[in-house]
């Protein structure tokens, strides 16, 4: 059989077990009940679970997950809840019997506290929301720095250093927008693949986009969730600060939003100066992943097409934006006043 080229965690739909069967098991496991509202996800079957008690978050996993790579995203939750208790994480709730993880044919289950926000794609972007996110992003970092599991490194295709793993995607790709990708693609394996591999390494959190992450809306500066860490893998440190980076990337002028959000981030997890270097090449890497997965999923399963596609627009007006990463880089150096060699 041949090997599915995205992998077959992007590969399969998502589980679509039958409410009435979710809610029996989270009353069996958790002696829990309520009623369950259905949320959107690119790979697994997730619900918030409405109860007399409050609100959570029940997440059936992809049964093409293995059973290390739940535990992996579990455990981190629990490091980072144990020793940086004042981010707003979800926190995992264990069932009646101690598990924090519930093995069932379907996936496995687990249940999780609700956050409450608003999601930062519906409030307007600024300055200081933007530094709001590189501090938030830096000390979750430096928290997951610390953390280590068997299966951290492991393959993920939405993974920055993964970029050139691409090329089966391509031809998903809008024709005027290949030979960009193209061009991206080959400075990666020309440039920025070997400037990466020097660069330090951690468990990261993988996916800071503007849909994981929750403010208040009085006060769009206070993040109140930081959600999904299904995209967590071991991968270079730098990587995490891009990825939330291609989400901020203002048309008219580039830099506004990724000067604060990189000097944020730096003052909470201090970068280093060749890691801040390559930041503009990784951030353009990761604009090229996104457009290249979202297209071949999106062709792929139709019916999910508006969700897959949600992040589409803002990446490629970033792509277009970018048209001076030389002069980033120096923004952000100085920005970051003398970073550590």
């Amino acid at each position: 059989m041949t090997q599915d080229p995205a992998g077959s965690l992007l590969s399969l739909p998502p589980p679509m077990l039958a409410a009435a069967a979710l809610a029996t098991l989270a009353d069996a496991h958790w002696g829990v009940s309520g009623t369950l509202h259905p949320l959107t996800s690119e790979r697994d079957q997730n619900h918030r679970l409405d109860t007399a008690t409050g609100q959570f978050t029940l997440k059936l996993a992809n049964p093409a997950e293995p059973a290390a790579l739940t535990e992996f995203q579990t455990l981190a939750l629990l490091h980072a809840a144990a020793r940086a208790p004042d981010l707003p994480i979800p926190r995992v709730i264990p069932a009646q019997d101690g598990r924090p993880v519930i093995p069932t044919p379907d996936g496995a289950l687990r249940l999780l506290t609700w956050l409450p926000g608003t999601p930062l794609a519906h409030l307007p972007r600024s300055k200081p929301l933007a530094a709001a996110i590189g501090t938030a992003l830096g000390r979750l970092d430096a928290t997951l720095a610390s953390f280590h599991h068997p299966a951290a490194d492991h393959h993920l295709l939405w993974d920055i250093r993964n970029s050139l793993d691409l090329a089966p995607l391509l031809p998903a790709l809008p024709d005027d927008l290949r030979p960009r990708i193209d061009t991206v693609l080959a400075r990666f394996a020309a440039h920025t693949a070997p400037a990466l591999a020097a660069l330090p390494r951690q468990v990261i959190h993988g996916d800071f986009n503007p849909h994981n992450l929750l403010a208040d809306p009085a006060d769009p500066t206070r993040l109140t969730g930081l959600l999904d860490f299904g995209d967590m893998t071991l991968s270079h440190r730098i990587c995490d600060l891009a990825v939330a980076a291609s989400y901020l990337i203002e048309p008219a002028d580039p830099m506004s939003l990724l000067i604060p959000l990189t000097r944020a981030y730096h003052r909470a997890n201090p970068l280093t100066a060749p890691e801040i270097a390559l930041l503009p090449d990784l951030i353009t890497a990761r604009l090229a992943t996104t457009l290249t997965i979202t297209a071949w999923r999106a062709a792929r399963y139709p019916q999910n097409a508006a969700y897959i596609l949600r992040n589409a627009p803002t990446s490629r007006a970033g792509l277009d934006a970018l048209t001076d990463p030389a002069a980033l880089t120096d923004a952000l150096l100085q920005a970051c006043e003398r970073p550590s060699p």
